[in-house]
């Protein structure tokens, strides 16, 4: 071509982008994974502290000699190994120095080098540092030829390429880094229970996993705090990821009848100042209820915030919510991945620790190597001393009679049959060695360096020596630094059954209309006259009133099923337990509620059985029955148990067994239908329902439910001006769901409206509530039996207030005098 603009002569090549881009993305993500960003699995370190570590070693920076400005270790490691930034240099080695971040500090700083409040250290100008005697243990050995150089980022200097590391540093202090797809956090542990399981290894290459937690237990955090729960200990050390849950450690302490939560210790990486606020905030916004005061009274002692808790208030309810809302609860997720021969792996704890004993016996047997060379050269040395002072006359002879250095030399090679060296060891000489006592000495030093070199050639040959000095110098270690346990391990709900702790007791469960949930022990509410005033069940606020309460067992699961037709789960031992007049505790923070959503049954059950079935009845007159079992996926943030209408709200549920012949449905303005469960047909649990009832008279709704076993059964109405009657199931007559149902109660002025039903058990006594929140045991013995079509009896006493809501429950058997203090008790309430 005429006109080409290229010069033949030159080399063109044609390059892919694509590809280039490719290989200088591969290039720099494994610069940033082998060069900065993951430790090596045998020392434990990034080249960042392996630098900073070498050039402290360079300056001469020990445990015992004088600090030096931080700033000029920096400059060192800058300036000879790590071309990167000065902060990035700076913060990792502040971060060596943190005992709140390490393990086992390897920098002994001096001056400001930040707090667990999160405040940074100050400027490397004004802190001084010194390596401490863990960093010393990493460096030992390094000038026995124990492991590579490599040249430095300008190949001017040499850098070691690992540490000799005595102790197994990536475990102790742990490592947590981001790199080029990948990342890595590996937790710090107990120095004591490391050693102690290298030991059991290096006695059993088979070791099970199992049989080594028996000595190491867990990660140890330099903050201590708890591990909650051992299942991902075991995750991580099997397969090189878990989930570790982690506490602060608290204690109560009692200050003027309140409780007072005292946080001692904080999970690792916690921010202290951090949480106060969190705190602070989360009482604020009233999402945490019961505390009055939080304050910081931590010093160089240790760690006490203090938190004061209002009198009524439950402390272990509102540490059970901070756990839940703030950091004192947080997650350790592990990964356990390194480097090993230049590439990223993730490890197994038995793997780990099998590397670094592997890292242990290269440099013992490269150490060996090393003082066996230097050994031999010495004996060498030794050996021509010793044969020149055994022919002391002919070697002074001659040298006497040589012109120079140089003929000396040869002369002695020739003669006596030396080396080079030999000879020139010889001919640099003292005159003073020729005394009998140096001719003594020189002969005890060939006599050492021999024995020497034989034990060391001996360690050589034999693995069993070999190992044997990796224990004896694990177990020096260990007896130099003293690092036990800090961290608690203890078991959570998922590794124990918290039931088999907790008695299986009867309980009676309130909650009111402004949604506090508490539960108190059924024996406390004793047997009362008909028309007693009762006793107060709960101390509510003016505009607060129960309800609603049920009678269940501590074991039994509570499904909470709301008026927007949302189920929700929760174990009985779960729910606070106040005593007879506490308000109890926002049910908000137990059950994960809407805003403005409400609980209008809560239904105990100690199974999901197939053979029983969940009926669900609407404020329209909606009626669903779902089999029981598709409930039976306990969530935390709840499931839609059914679908309503706009317009429409759930009334109240109830499970379903077999031996249930029909559902019994009751209205505000006392008109009831009594139906076969068959016509109720089951349906799937995303359904809105068939009609139960249709409406008389406008205004009408459903106030109540039941459900009937057979007709022989009585049903107990009761209006909210305390009048009530027990019926028997066969006065109202069997219709087709969807009617209009009959008269349940004959409604007067007297009477008011209906507030519910309950099927009587004679077995049973009635437990009504009133608005202002007192609670009257009723026998229902002591209840007269009416027509379907009458009023009925004083049930209640209201004295000017309503009924709000009925229940039945288990009869106790009052002592006099329990009748006698519940006499004083009503009059009191009087």
């Amino acid at each position: 071509m005429e006109n080409n603009i290229f010069d033949d002569s030159q080399d063109i090549q044609i390059i892919d982008v694509e590809e280039s881009i490719k290989t200088s993305y591969l290039d720099y993500s494994m610069s940033v994974i082998i060069g900065r960003a993951l430790p090596d699995a045998r020392d434990g370190l990034k080249p960042v502290h392996r630098r900073i570590l070498y050039a402290m070693n360079d300056l001469g920076v020990g445990s015992r000699s004088p600090y030096k400005k931080s700033a000029r270790i920096v400059g060192d490691v800058i300036g000879k190994y790590h071309p990167h930034g000065d902060t990035a240099v700076y913060d990792a080695l502040v971060r060596m120095a943190q005992s709140f971040s390490m393990r086992v500090p390897t920098v002994d700083g001096q001056g400001n080098f930040g707090s667990i409040d999160g405040d940074s250290a100050a400027a490397m100008r004004y802190t001084e540092a010194r390596m401490t005697l863990l960093a010393e243990e990493l460096l030992k050995d390094l000038d026995k030829d124990t492991v590579d150089f490599i040249p430095n980022y300008d190949e001017s200097m040499h850098e070691p390429d690992v540490l000799p590391a005595r102790v197994p540093n990536l475990l102790l202090n742990g490592s947590s880094g981001i790199a080029v797809g990948m990342a890595t956090n590996i937790p710090p542990h107990s120095l004591d229970e490391l050693v102690d399981g290298l030991l059991m290894l290096l006695e059993n290459k088979d070791i099970t996993l199992e049989e080594l937690m028996t000595v190491i237990k867990g990660p140890d955090f330099p903050t201590a705090g708890i591990i909650f729960g051992k299942k991902g200990i075991i995750d991580a050390y099997r397969t090189g990821r878990g989930r570790i849950k982690m506490r602060a450690k608290t204690h109560i302490e009692k200050k003027a009848n309140k409780d007072i939560i005292v946080i001692d210790e904080l999970p690792y990486q916690t921010n202290k100042a951090t949480l106060i606020e969190k705190i602070a905030e989360l009482v604020k916004d009233k999402q945490i209820e019961g505390i009055s005061e939080v304050r910081d009274e931590s010093d160089r002692e240790g760690i006490r915030v203090v938190i004061e808790l209002k009198r009524d208030a439950m402390s272990d309810i509102v540490l059970n919510n901070l756990f839940k809302s703030t950091v004192m609860e947080a997650t350790f997720g592990v990964i356990m991945l390194a480097i090993d021969n230049k590439e990223p792996k993730v490890f197994s704890l038995i793997e780990l620790l099998k590397l670094f004993l592997r890292h242990r016996k290269t440099v013992i047997i490269r150490r060996t190597i090393y003082e066996l060379q230097k050994a031999r050269a010495r004996a060498h040395i030794l050996e021509g001393l010793k044969i020149a002072l055994d022919n002391i006359d002919d070697v002074i002879e001659l040298i006497k009679s040589s012109a120079d250095t140089t003929v000396a030399r040869e002369g002695l090679m020739a003669k006596f049959g030396l080396s080079e060296l030999q000879s020139n060891a010889i001919l640099d000489m003292r005159l003073s060695r020729l005394t009998g006592l140096e001719r003594e000495k020189i002969e005890n030093e060939l006599k050492e360096i021999l024995a020497e070199i034989q034990r060391l050639d001996a360690i050589l040959k034999s693995e069993d020596l070999i190992e044997g000095i990796i224990k004896d110098e694990l177990l020096e270690v260990k007896s130099k630094f003293k690092c036990p346990r800090i961290t608690e391990i203890i078991d959570d709900y998922d590794d124990i059954n918290i039931e088999d702790l907790i008695p299986n007791e009867s309980m009676v469960v309130t909650i009111t209309h402004r949604g506090y949930i508490k539960r108190v022990p059924s024996k406390t509410y004793e047997k009362q006259k008909r028309g007693g005033k009762g006793k107060v069940a709960v101390t509510t606020y003016d505009d607060d009133f129960i309800e609603s309460f049920f009678i269940c067992d501590t074991h039994d699961t509570l499904m909470f099923v709301t008026d927007r037709g949302q189920l929700y789960w929760l174990k009985v031992y779960k729910i606070p337990e106040g005593s007879r007049t506490a308000k109890g505790k926002a049910v908000v923070n137990l059950v994960e509620l809407q805003p403005d959503e409400k609980i209008m049954a809560i239904i105990p059950t100690n199974d999901f059985d197939e053979n029983k079935s969940l009926a669900f009845f609407t404020k329209n007159g909606i009626v669903k029955r779902t089999n029981l079992s598709e409930y039976s996926n306990i969530r935390t943030v709840g499931i839609r148990a059914i679908n309503l209408d706009d317009d429409d709200e759930v009334v109240t549920a109830t499970i379903v067994t077999q031996d249930i012949k029909s559902l019994f449905v009751v209205t505000k303005k006392g008109m009831c239908i009594k139906f076969e469960v068959e016509d109720a047909r089951e349906i799937g649990r995303v359904s809105r329902g068939v009609t139960g009832i249709r409406f008389k008279e406008e205004g009408d709704f459903v106030v109540g439910a039941a459900v009937l076993r057979d007709d022989e059964q009585e049903v107990l109405s009761v209006a909210n001006k305390g009048i009530g009657k027990r019926t028997t199931a066969d006065e109202y007559r069997l219709q087709k769901r969807g009617g209009k149902g009959v008269i349940c109660m004959k409604l007067t002025s007297r009477t008011g409206d209906l507030v519910g039903i309950v099927v009587v058990d004679e077995e049973m006594d009635l437990m009504a509530l009133t608005s202002s929140g007192k609670m009257i045991r009723v026998d229902m013995q002591s209840i007269r039996k009416a027509g379907r079509n009458t009023s009925g009896v004083k049930v209640v006493d209201v004295d000017g207030e309503e009924v709000v809501n009925i229940a039945i429950c288990p009869k106790i058997e009052s002592s006099d005098e329990t009748e006698s203090d519940n006499s004083l008790l009503g009059e009191e309430n009087e």
